[in-house]
């Protein structure tokens, strides 16, 4: 009988008429083909529960399958709109307006009499915001030519700066081209259309894609002077990547990042190769924050794990095989991380040693009540020894995660640089989503180059708190923006 074959009605009365001997060794085939798919129904199931709530998958595999949202955030009790002491941004009236439009009263309303010559009592004021209708404006640059009386020499006078072509544009429309195409993600025929749109001058894609290889090669050199910073100087660095198409092939979008910088890199690979390639992990000199990914553990260095990626996987766990340990565990981390914000709220630097000593022995017990209510898989006598590691169940393969790497776990608790989760990584990767889900996959790898060029720029300007058109600006003129804690190359 093959493997997922049924007896037949003539198998099963021969093996009634051979005996009970015959009929047991029936019932155990029909065991076994029951286990196995008993086993690969389990998995489907288990698949077709996981999304982007309680495991790492990203929303957009949700379909139209996607859950209510549940946050692992507990709810803080404030009301919801802006907080006290949050910056607004209501339209308010200015003291000196540009323009003044007076509306004259000609006649009384009842009497109708004359009034243009009454003078007005008081005046109700109301203030529109509006932007004017916006032309290219045309600047012709002439250099005289002059020859000089008394040797004839032919001299003319030097055009300005940048001004090299008898009819070009200037800076500020090449850094809005920049802008929308880069920034805003507009494509590129889009770009050319809102600039016929807006001031009548519809530009070519070469015109866009020239404006942005300006700009890639102008920032480049901050770029490689932040990768310098992040990998020599920065105590913690978070790291992620995610997939996109290049010239229709799969390429992998690497991010390296802190409160402050970020720095991004297109390559063929995801693992190891592609980190050496990149040269930031292989001489990191703090700790990389990742999500568990097994190609950053092949670097000797310090580690710390998102336990967001954690509480996703606990909370499977829960849905799928309830367990004590599993919602002990959860509630623990978020006690650890409730515990450490107190502190970094009263200007701590770490918590006390009877703290962490409590906690580590929790989740130490926590821990091995998870490995004694799940077993590790057996290979059974009966069978041929498969290549490789045995297949381990979800709560097997999290808690092998949560013993093996327990100090890159809890590195958030023992040291208040380290973040719980990897979220600034993961936001510093999501424009890239963006992008895919406007204007779809790249059409040369020299376009996902130039991106991350100018969105790593971007990216870094405005953590610093410094506005985009302005960098960009900057950069067209040749004098790109670097953090002033950053030593340029």
């Amino acid at each position: 009988m093959e493997p997922y074959q049924l007896p037949s009605d003539e198998e099963v009365r021969q093996a009634y008429q051979q005996g009970e001997d015959a009929m047991v060794g029936l019932v155990r085939k029909l065991t076994d083909i029951i286990k196995v798919l008993a086993a690969r129904m389990q998995a489907l199931e288990d698949r077709l529960a996981k999304n982007s709530g309680n495991s790492g998958k990203p929303p957009s595999s949700d379909g139209y399958n996607k859950p209510a949202p549940k946050s692992l955030r507990k709810r803080h009790g404030k009301k919801s709109g802006g907080q006290s002491g949050h910056t607004g941004y209501t339209l308010e009236a200015v003291e000196d307006p540009d323009r003044i439009e007076v509306h004259r009263v000609r006649q009384g309303s009842h009497c109708h009499a004359v009034l243009e010559e009454v003078e007005a009592d008081k005046h109700e004021k109301r203030q529109v915001f509006d932007v004017p209708r916006v032309r290219i404006e045309v600047t012709e640059h002439r250099a005289e030519i002059k020859q000089c009386p008394q040797r004839g020499e032919v001299n003319k006078a030097a055009f300005p700066e940048g001004v090299t072509q008898p009819v070009q544009y200037g800076p500020e429309i090449r850094t809005q081209a920049v802008y929308f195409n880069q920034y805003q993600l507009v494509p590129l025929e889009r770009t050319g259309e809102i600039f016929a749109e807006l001031y009548g001058q519809a530009l070519s894609e070469g015109t866009i894609l020239e404006a942005c290889q300006k700009v890639s090669e102008q920032v480049e050199p901050g770029n490689t002077a932040i990768k310098k910073h992040l990998t020599e100087q920065e105590e913690v660095v978070n790291f992620d990547e995610t997939g996109n198409q290049v010239e229709s092939k799969l390429q992998w979008l690497h991010s390296a990042s802190t409160e402050l910088l970020t720095y991004y890199a297109m390559h063929a690979r995801r693992g190891k190769p592609a980190m050496d390639a990149i040269g930031i992990l292989p001489d990191l000199k703090g700790r990389a924050i990742h999500d568990g990914w097994k190609s950053y553990f092949k670097y000797p260095i310090l580690h710390g794990l998102c336990n967001a990626h954690h509480l996703r996987r606990l909370k499977f766990l829960e849905e799928r095989y309830p367990q004590g340990w599993v919602t002990e565990l959860v509630d623990l981390l978020e006690e650890i991380k409730g515990a450490v914000d107190r502190a970094r709220q009263t200007c701590l630097t770490h918590l006390t040693p009877k703290q962490l000593t409590d906690f580590e022995k929790r989740y130490d017990r926590l821990v091995e009540q998870g490995f004694q209510a799940n077993a590790p898989p057996e290979q059974p006598d009966d069978q041929p020894k498969k290549r490789g590691r045995i297949k381990q169940s979800s709560a097997r393969n999290l808690l092998d995660e949560l013993l093996y790497h327990k100090e890159s776990v809890l590195a958030f608790m023992n040291d208040f640089k380290v973040p719980f989760d990897n979220n600034l990584a993961e936001r510093d990767i999501r424009m890239m989503k963006v992008k895919q889900k406007i204007s779809g996959w790249f059409r040369s790898k020299e376009g996902a180059d130039r991106f991350c060029q100018i969105r790593g720029y971007i990216s870094t300007s405005r953590k610093n708190g410094e506005q985009v058109l302005n960098v960009l600006r900057l950069a067209i003129t040749g004098t790109p923006y670097l953090p002033p804690f950053v030593s340029p190359t």
